[in-house]
């Protein structure tokens, strides 16, 4: 009888570390580094703001982000870090956010949302000064400016306080 019991016991007891093993694998798959890199200067977009004028931004790009070693979708929130700044300089700031995916080398292609977030555009403003979106794992992205307006109250001496300056972070 004893012995009856005793192989399943040591079967139990040896199986039973598998499912820990595998909890183990995934965690790490979870917690791999998602590489983000900001744009050169020449690459950023740009403002050319004046007294009292109302006025364009041309597009350029903020970040580039490798999530290809990663296979879970990425939280990412891009802020306005010196709104408060900004609002002495300017009335108001829309900027649209572009979000594209790597096909190739230098190859660009604007992210999908899905049929239900297909007319989603993602903007930036003074007002709230964050953006939210999230992107799926297994590739490489950049954030732009692709378009957006302003009006300017005056740069006055200190012009670099009129540009406004992005943090992107991933969770």
């Amino acid at each position: 009888m004893k012995r009856k019991l005793l192989f399943p016991l040591i079967a139990a007891l040896l199986l039973a570390p598998w499912p820990m093993a595998y909890a183990y694998d995934e965690a790490l798959a979870i917690n791999t580094p998602v590489n983000i890199e900001p744009a050169e200067e020449a690459a950023a977009p740009k403002i050319n703001a004046f007294n009292y004028t109302i006025g364009g931004v041309t597009p350029g790009d903020l970040f580039y982000i490798d999530s290809s070693s990663t296979t879970t979708d990425m939280h990412l929130t891009l802020y306005i870090t010196n709104t408060n700044e900004l609002v002495y300089q300017y009335r108001y700031m829309n900027l649209k956010i572009g979000i594209y995916v790597q096909t190739d080398i230098d190859q660009w292609e604007e992210v999908t949302w899905g049929e239900e977030e297909a007319s989603q555009d993602i903007y930036i403003t003074m007002q709230s000064g964050v953006a939210e979106f999230t992107l799926p794992g297994y590739a490489s992205y950049k954030v732009t400016i692709d378009n957006g307006c302003f009006y300017c109250y005056g740069v006055g001496t200190n012009e670099s306080a009129a540009r406004p300056q992005f943090y992107l972070t991933s969770t």
